[in-house]
């Protein structure tokens, strides 16, 4: 039998083990994560969605938002899972998740960015393993040689 692990909201209790697994997977400096969720743990975020995977310490975190002037457009900002348990299905059952609750909402499309370096040749392949295919390619965004791959899913209505 297969334990189930929840996903849920974020809380602001969980902001330690977030900074712990944003350090740890290097995806942006750790002091940015406070700011960042401060409209949503206040309650003031219109649309915007912390989730996280465990029940007392979350090994996992997805941020996803509307994508500006758009219908039905997302942009999943954040898909990050702690090191030590890679490798156990749960950044690919936190994706469902996300996808499952924006397809519930009735929304379109969900969009996803990640870097072109050989460093991110497993999280592109990730996501193409889930259905996402490479939409656009921006060169040398984030540095010279560092390109911005965005991808993007059709959601089920």
């Amino acid at each position: 039998m297969t334990r189930h692990t929840p996903i849920r909201p974020a809380v602001a209790e969980d902001l330690p083990a977030l900074k712990h697994i944003i350090e740890a997977t290097e995806m942006f400096p750790p002091e940015l994560l406070g700011p960042m969720m401060t409209g949503f743990l206040e309650g003031s975020a219109d649309r915007e969605f912390w989730n996280v995977h465990g029940r007392s310490r979350p090994d996992a975190v997805a941020f996803y938002r509307p994508e500006e002037m758009t219908e039905g457009t997302w942009n999943l900002l954040l898909l990050a899972v702690d090191p030590a348990s890679h490798g156990r299905g749960i950044g690919a059952a936190m994706l469902d998740h996300v996808e499952q609750h924006l397809s519930g909402l009735g929304e379109r499309i969900l969009l996803v960015e990640t870097s072109g370096t050989p460093d991110f040749a497993n999280t592109r392949t990730f996501y193409r393993k889930c259905g996402y295919v490479e939409e656009a390619r921006v060169r040398d965004y984030y540095a010279d040689g560092d390109d911005k791959v965005i991808f993007r899913k059709r959601l089920h209505r």
